[in-house]
């Protein structure tokens, strides 16, 4: 298996994108430490590879603990996802400073001091993999999300700035940019729609490959990145968008 023996820790991997990377990853061999502010669902929970560890990520002396934690329990640290995040709509004119301040402690904050305190377990055992989730709107905006635009085109650059520093630690740091995904949220948004079939039926229609994303399609590629086989990549950032951003918008 791909990951057998090593262990991870993955930001708010209890549901969604975080979800379809964990059960990816439990599925290769790793050990995964899970790490959000709500209490595992009992069937993850119970997982005999599984810890749940509570922890509000967007305090900065959460990281510290959240990774001793992780190595209490497993013993090691060998990867670390970055997945956690907040969603909002604000206009500009509407953005308020707390706002803004929690989008960024937790989108961008975070998983600087979380790498920060993997770091030395990292480098104890000979090198690491952390990846990043970033987002096609850190290439490109929705109307309302300019605090989450800018947060993950942060994330964007801090993954190629960890790739530089860290290199040298055998550490390795890339990110996945994903377009539209899944989920609960995402299928109750459609579902909210005048038309939904028609809301639905247009957004495929925005994707090449004819479908959306899952959030297994990027555990699989979060499974890639974390192992051996992936060596010689770093400081990439890596869109998985079913084709949607190569597509050039006709008005007709």
């Amino acid at each position: 298996m791909e990951l057998d023996g090593k262990t991870a820790l993955v930001t708010g991997g209890g549901q969604g994108i975080g979800r379809g990377i964990v059960d990816c990853f439990l599925a290769e061999g790793a050990q995964v430490a899970v790490v959000q502010r709500r209490p595992l669902d009992p069937g993850l929970a119970s997982h005999p590879a599984v810890a749940g560890i509570q922890a509000d990520l967007s305090d900065p002396s959460a990281a510290p603990d959240a990774v001793r934690r992780v190595v209490d329990r497993f013993g090691g640290l060998d990867l670390l996802v970055n997945n956690a995040g907040i969603m909002f709509e604000r206009s500009v004119s509407e953005i308020r400073p707390e706002e803004w301040e929690l989008m960024i402690a937790l989108n961008l904050q975070a998983p600087l001091f979380l790498a920060q305190a993997a770091l030395p377990h990292m480098r104890e055992s000979g090198g690491g993999s952390i990846i990043n989730i970033g987002s096609i709107e850190g290439f490109a905006a929705n109307p309302g999300h300019a605090a989450y635009c800018a947060s993950k085109a942060g994330i964007h650059g801090l993954t190629k700035a960890l790739a530089l520093d860290l290199g040298e630690d055998n550490i390795r740091c890339n990110a996945i940019a994903p377009g539209w995904i899944t989920s609960e949220l995402s299928d109750n948004y459609l579902e909210a729609q005048p038309d939904p079939q028609a809301a639905r039926a247009a957004l495929h229609g925005l994707h090449p490959v004819g479908r959306l994303g899952n959030p297994e399609d990027v555990g699989h590629l979060a499974v890639y990145l974390a192992s051996d086989r992936a060596s010689f990549l770093t400081g990439e950032v890596i869109v998985l968008d079913g084709g949607r951003t190569a597509k050039l918008p006709l008005p007709f």
